[in-house]
């Protein structure tokens, strides 16, 4: 599914994380903190600025002075935000497969007896009977009566639609 809104943007000055969530489940993940280059070089720049002064300091004052917005325009936030999505999307992937895989493995059949063949109840004269269309005791059609739940008639057997409203059986 892809991220829209069920993310998080949890990053700071010095760097990006992201937090993602399922829309249905709720489960998440928190990508790992990724320091931002440029902030880093900056602050260095900063220290050594007001160590030194001077020269040094006025570059590192017009590199606090430099504005740029972080929060839409920033090369290193958008591959910080591919590389999480793309680890959230594979965390995901694997927990699918991981269940499908899970669900094989189990034998849902255990409690089934395939061995015994399901027997028809004649709707005419009650005796169970092993197949075909018509009790072998009374000659009753087997086919089950089909009522339709829009206005009650009751419908041909094999019919898909009701004979007098339309109505879906």
């Amino acid at each position: 599914m892809p991220f829209t809104d069920n993310f998080s943007d949890l990053s700071n000055a010095q760097g990006y994380q992201f937090e993602f969530r399922c829309e249905r489940c709720g489960n998440g993940y928190r990508s790992a903190f990724q320091r931002d280059a440029m902030e880093t070089g900056r602050s260095m720049l900063r220290a050594v600025g007001s160590f030194f002064g001077g020269t040094l300091q006025q570059l590192s004052s017009s590199a606090d002075q430099w504005k740029y917005d972080r929060a839409t325009n920033s090369a290193a936030k958008d591959r910080a935000l591919t590389a999480a999505e793309e680890v959230s999307r594979a965390q995901a992937a694997a927990q699918r497969d991981q269940i499908w895989d899970q669900a094989r493995e189990k034998n849902w059949t255990a409690d089934l007896d395939l061995d015994t063949r399901a027997k028809l109840t004649c709707p005419g004269c009650g005796l169970k009977a092993e197949g075909g269309k018509f009790c072998t005791g009374c000659g009753s059609s087997l086919a089950p009566t089909v009522h339709c739940g829009e206005c009650g008639k009751e419908a041909k057997a094999g019919a898909v639609f009701c004979s007098d409203c339309g109505h879906r059986l």
